[in-house]
């Protein structure tokens, strides 16, 4: 079993608080006892490079210089997807994982996946996790708690899906926050691939970023989705999948991963939960 595993790093010393969540990221996905390699993007980001070498992360690195973004923007997921990819096609992976750098994996996440793998007998199928446990303030919020972002999808692909994936995007461009998720699900319609989620076998813990530090405002955030909104109505199009997975928010997702064999009480809570809003959310849309 080769993984592949695709995130970016944000900049190391920038913050102290960013820099020990994303250390707890890496170690958690080094104590797997698994063959897994990082696919990683960054875009100038300081520290990184000498941070990976004091680890001793094994790596695909590459840097894309700022000065070739469109003028303000950060980072792209899409190079990052791109990138991996081609890595994957290249190297003869068993895995694509994409996830966030804020996040902590548990050592048997692939053990699960060979169970699911097993049991469906899937050659092909996307899986996730959601909800995770946010961690706020140092503090754990609750277990069954809704909330917005799924922060792992572990793909088991063939080389003709990431084919297809690879034609695909060139419809489609990212910059800085948002979409990810809404992206990622989109491409399970678009490669027809069974989603598991695996909440009822496996738990994440996702910490809450120090934004601040690095200059990542709400404001900023919200101007962020929306272009990429645009970008992926885009994608969406040109590939014949569905806008209410830009414009229908995570009411439209959530149903998209459910499936009634992944269910447990606490999996069944977070949607009672989260659809309970569903009400009050549209008549302030309404009258907004």
């Amino acid at each position: 079993m080769k993984i592949l595993w695709m995130t970016s790093l944000r900049p190391i010393g920038a913050s102290r608080e960013n820099d020990k969540i994303q250390n707890l990221f890496i170690n958690s996905v080094q104590n797997i006892d698994k063959n897994i390699k990082f696919s990683l993007t960054q875009f100038d980001d300081s520290g990184v490079r000498n941070y990976l070498k004091k680890k001793k992360i094994n790596s695909f690195f590459k840097n894309y210089k700022k000065k070739f973004l469109p003028k303000g923007k950060k980072y792209s997921n899409k190079i990052m997807l791109i990138n991996a990819l081609n890595q994957y096609l290249n190297n003869n992976f068993s895995y694509l994982v994409y996830s966030t750098a804020d996040i902590v994996i548990p050592a048997n996440i692939f053990d699960e996946m060979v169970k699911v793998n097993k049991f469906h007998k899937k050659k092909e199928y996307c899986a996730l996790v959601y909800p995770n446990i946010l961690v706020k303030n140092g503090k754990i919020k609750s277990l069954s708690a809704p909330h917005y972002g799924i922060d792992i999808f572990i793909f088991k692909l063939n080389r003709t899906s990431v084919k297809k994936l690879i034609n695909s995007i060139k419809y489609w461009d990212q910059y800085d926050w948002g979409i990810n998720d809404n992206f990622y699900v989109s491409i399970c319609d678009l490669l027809n691939l069974p989603i598991y989620n695996l909440y009822k076998r496996t738990s994440i813990l996702k910490f809450e970023n120090d934004f601040k530090t690095i200059n990542e405002s709400r404001n900023w955030q919200i101007s962020s989705w929306n272009l990429n909104k645009k970008y992926f109505l885009n994608f969406l199009k040109k590939n014949n999948l569905t806008s209410f997975y830009a414009h229908g928010s995570y009411y439209y997702l959530l149903l998209k991963i459910l499936r009634i064999r992944d269910l447990n009480f606490k999996l069944t809570t977070t949607y009672l939960k989260f659809y309970s809003l569903l009400p009050f959310r549209i008549i302030v849309k309404i009258f907004k």
